[in-house]
């Protein structure tokens, strides 16, 4: 199915008043065209050293393989798309999205999940690199462990100069045994320098976020106890070592299965948001919280969603202090996403329609906030294509 939002564009753009604090909100969403053909999945965004936004995806390539490829906005166009790596066996899942990173000292890195067959469960983690992101290192496998098991979920961050911090999830037992958070640290070179476990049980199949703060690295996660507890949790690599995890808010979502759905984390300087998906309390909702010393503490979760959450949250920090948050909740025929923006106060401005179709179509949306724009992506369908929109208020 070809997702597609210009059928309620014109509702869409249009000025939406309400009283936030005070301030008049406007809010409009633009559908932006993007390079990505039919086909296309698993969108994912990054920065490039010039702050310039890149859009990354798998499209399908010749001879039923697939190509994982992306294009740089500057100017109001898109470049031409290049490509990474080709002829893999991705993991074609919409939590699984490969995604790229660019170096301030110059470089990319580029990381992905594999499969060895359709019908393993078996899953690999590689990466590449690239000093002027056309030719690309040889890929390399990023898990030491070299089982067939589980090695996924992925997350990646400049975590130094010339260095990329990869966190996962390894199910060495399988998926019904605890699963550990790892860390990988890379080179820019695409080298793999160390490997070390950060967490011995979390929830085996929620995807995992991690960003730069002011003060280091920040990594949230959905964490799992004896008592099947999955709570998201929060961990800070801060002067050379790992802080003690802790739960970022005490939801008690207490469920005998993978939820499937993890947390997203913004940060800029000492300001973090994350967002996150939960049914604590029997109360499915999206909940953001903000920190103003770097994830040391978060101030009390505000509750974004208006209808039925169904989760795979994003967010990202605006320059006036806020946020926004985007998330995918239950419609009257399909499902949709919706976005809003969240003042650091907790006033929430109008929820907009980004797009609707089914869960697995609309795909994880990802927000982006770079040169004061905010992009959102999405799509996952192998009959439609990755959709691009801006955000404005």
């Amino acid at each position: 199915m070809r997702i597609s939002i210009s059928w309620h564009l014109h509702q869409l753009l249009f000025l939406a008043f309400i009283t936030v604090g005070g301030v008049a909100q406007t809010l409009k969403v633009e559908s932006v065209p993007n390079p990505s053909p039919t086909g296309s999945m698993e969108a994912h965004w990054a920065v490039t050293q010039d702050g310039s936004p890149l859009l990354s995806w798998i499209e399908p390539a010749k001879g039923g393989s697939y190509a994982l490829r992306y294009s740089i906005r500057r100017n109001g166009q898109w470049s031409e798309a290049r490509t990474i790596v080709t002829n893999r066996r991705f993991f074609r899942q919409p939590a699984e999205s490969p995604s790229v990173i660019a170096f301030p000292s110059g470089g990319m890195l580029a990381e992905w999940v594999e499969v060895p067959n359709d019908s393993s469960e078996t899953e690999y983690i590689y990466v590449s690199a690239s000093n002027d992101g056309v030719q690309w290192t040889t890929p390399v496998m990023a898990n030491k462990d070299r089982s067939p098991v589980q090695h996924a979920l992925v997350s990646m961050a400049v975590s130094g100069d010339r260095e990329a911090s990869l966190v996962w999830l390894e199910a060495l037992k399988g998926e019904d045994a605890p699963s550990h958070l790892k860390r990988t640290v890379i080179s820019s070179e695409g080298k793999v320098l160390k490997e070390e476990d950060l967490d011995p049980d979390v929830c085996t199949c929620c995807p995992t976020t991690i960003v730069k703060t002011s003060r280091g690295l920040l990594v949230a996660y959905r964490d799992h106890t004896s008592e099947d507890v999955r709570d998201i949790a929060v961990i800070r690599f801060e002067k050379g070592r790992w802080a003690p995890s802790k739960v970022l808010n005490p939801d008690k979502w207490q469920i005998n299965a993978c939820p499937v759905n993890g947390a997203f984390a913004a940060a800029d300087g000492d300001r973090v948001a994350i967002a996150w998906y939960t049914e604590g309390g029997d109360k499915p909702r999206v909940q953001l919280a903000f920190s103003a010393d770097a994830g040391a503490t978060f101030a009390k979760p505000i509750v974004v969603n208006t209808g039925d959450a169904l989760g795979h949250a994003s967010v990202v920090l605006t320059d006036d202090g806020g946020a926004f948050a985007s998330w995918i909740e239950e419609g009257e025929k399909s499902s949709r996403i919706l976005a809003r923006f969240v003042s650091v106060s907790g006033a929430a401005g109008p929820p907009v329609l980004i797009a609707e179709g089914s869960t697995r179509s609309l795909g994880y949306p990802r927000l982006l906030q770079v040169r004061k724009e905010t992009w959102i992506t999405w799509g996952n369908s192998a009959e439609g294509r990755v959709q691009t929109a801006r955000l404005t208020k």
